[in-house]
């Protein structure tokens, strides 16, 4: 079983040095993941994972790129929370009540709390949520960071063959 998948992950290295390039293949990576850590859809982690099998030399530039791209969509989802509540506030002509137990809670917890930022759906909403109740905006960004870096990081191991988990 193992001698096919590393057949087939051996052809679809082949198949994807003959159309992608290795500048190209770090442009969609970056792309994807900062698609990813919007509200939009997508699978940085597929695009990650074919552009180092493509390209093995590549993987700790695919590491730097893909977590700056995932960590500038995030610091765009944080805007987007900041800038719908300052919209909310102005246009309804009310405040937010800070003073709800779930906003103390989430203050409480605060900005370490983003490493779970890597979660889909739940990741962004927390990101949003820490734009909306105003946390201290460079914690939030070296805690997304933690965690977007993180999980990349274990992709690249896994992938280079030092995280196996055969014996």
């Amino acid at each position: 079983m193992l001698d096919t998948i590393g057949a087939w992950i051996a052809q679809v290295s082949t198949w994807l040095q003959g159309w992608m390039s290795p500048e190209a293949g770090l442009w969609g990576l970056f792309f994807s993941a900062f698609a990813s850590a919007t509200i939009l859809p997508g699978s940085s982690e597929v695009v990650m994972t074919a552009l180092v099998t493509a390209y093995p030399d590549l993987a700790w530039w695919a590491l730097a790129v893909a977590t700056a791209g995932n960590l500038t969509g995030a610091v765009l989802t944080f805007g987007m929370g900041l800038a719908s509540r300052h919209g909310y506030e102005r246009f309804q002509g009310v405040k937010v009540d800070v003073e709800k137990p779930l906003i103390q809670k989430l203050r409480r917890v605060g900005p370490p709390a983003l490493v779970l930022s890597i979660l889909p759906l739940v990741g962004d909403a927390l990101v949003l949520a820490a734009g909306w109740f105003r946390m201290p905006f460079w914690a939030c960004v070296f805690w997304i960071f933690i965690g977007k870096g993180g999980r990349y990081l274990l992709l690249v191991l896994g992938l280079k063959g030092v995280l196996s988990f055969t014996a």
